[in-house]
């Protein structure tokens, strides 16, 4: 018998890729269209594992742009065929794929009922870092594990992730983060998300509701007990380089203007320059976390306004919460929660339009309400 031989999967083996995935799968599977897309798509990497001229299991992985981060979207080994360390196989070679991709951590969920997939995953040093309630199509939890390939220790996931309802509150659902880190859990509800929006934002957008700028964001973290701290590159009235629309830039520079007036009026710390990544660190490391603003193009490919909470530091990358997860390429909460960003990208990715904007929100860490 020849060994076992892992490589990348091809076009040509769709129809023994599909074969295996609804054999493997009883709901949840991946669709013919799909391997296509995966296979090609240079976010994804699709494994192989083939003996005796057939393939005997394969492994999908998922790297986020810009992040450091991997996750294995799935793993499947012929039923007939398990037991023969293929698996095993397969889980090397997706974390190998993983670090000849520069990333640090691997990332999955596993059905919770699936005990010899669990296995599979503690015995190669994966650590539980949650479970999902009826994550998959037939109600099932979800467990989701993680390990740290290469480095130091990543952050402790002191600061609970949300993500954002809808396509304009990423603003809102990092102030409810770290509401939720510094004052109640309670906050992390879409009603609060929706207020805490209502309440900051000035943000026209091209069509439909508009977002948040950090003036808005202070005065309402406050308002709602944190202690917030404002950083911003100009003094000029913000994300007014497109807007044509006289009315429009109106309203902006009005809500804006108001938004100063109220920041001034509470006392909250206002400096009017860029910050840098050792003002960050130092400020992650005295517990606090950050609202960063960071272009929606290099972080989506969209040219608006985003914002992340960054909320760790391991020496090497900073780690935010993106409250955008893009669910219509496959991507979960552990796709988008506590993201190492590597210095350099964090640094590029932390500007905003042509003046390259740099703006953040600080909050200062408070020891929560009993």
């Amino acid at each position: 018998m020849s060994a076992p031989r892992i490589r990348p999967a091809v076009i040509s083996d769709i129809d023994a890729l599909e074969t295996i995935e609804n054999a493997v799968f009883a709901s949840d599977r991946i669709s013919r269209r799909s391997f296509r897309t995966l296979i090609d798509r240079p976010t994804a990497e699709t494994i192989v594992i083939e003996a005796e001229g057939e393939l005997r299991g394969y492994a999908m992985i998922l790297f986020r742009a810009g992040a450091a981060l991997a996750r294995l979207y799935s793993l499947a080994v012929v039923p007939g065929q398990v037991g023969k360390g293929y698996g095993r196989a397969l889980l090397a070679a997706a974390e190998k794929a993983a670090m000849d991709h520069d990333r640090i951590l691997l990332r999955l969920e596993v059905r919770e009922d699936n005990a010899s997939a669990i296995a599979l995953y503690k015995n190669a040093a994966y650590r539980r870092i949650g479970r999902v309630a009826d994550y998959y199509a037939d109600g099932m939890a979800a467990l989701r594990f993680e390990k740290l390939l290469r480095g130091r220790d990543t952050p402790s996931g002191s600061t609970p992730f949300y993500e954002q309802s809808t396509d304009f509150t990423c603003g809102a659902a990092c102030l409810l983060m770290a509401l939720a880190r510094f004052r109640s859990p309670e906050f992390l509800d879409p009603v609060w998300e929706i207020r805490l929006w209502r309440e900051a934002t000035t943000v026209f957008m091209l069509s439909g509701p508009g977002g948040c700028e950090p003036f808005g964001l202070a005065m309402v973290a406050r308002e709602h007990g944190l202690e917030p701290e404002v950083w911003c590159s100009t003094e000029d009235m913000l994300f007014l380089e497109t807007v044509r629309d006289p009315e429009k830039r109106r309203v902006m520079e009005l809500a804006q203007t108001d938004f100063r007036a109220r920041v001034t009026s509470a006392g909250t710390p206002v400096h009017l320059e860029a910050f840098t990544l050792d003002w960050l660190r130092a400020r992650l490391a005295d517990g606090h976390v950050a609202i960063i603003l960071v272009s929606g193009y290099l972080m989506m490919g969209k040219k608006v306004p985003h914002w992340v909470l960054a909320h760790g530091d391991d020496g090497r990358h900073i780690f935010v919460h993106d409250p955008w997860v893009e669910d219509e390429v496959g991507e979960t909460v552990a796709d988008a929660a506590n993201i190492p960003v590597p210095y350099a990208v964090f640094d590029r990715i932390a500007r905003f339009g042509r003046s390259g904007l740099r703006a953040a929100v600080l909050i200062k860490g408070k020891a929560p309400h009993v």
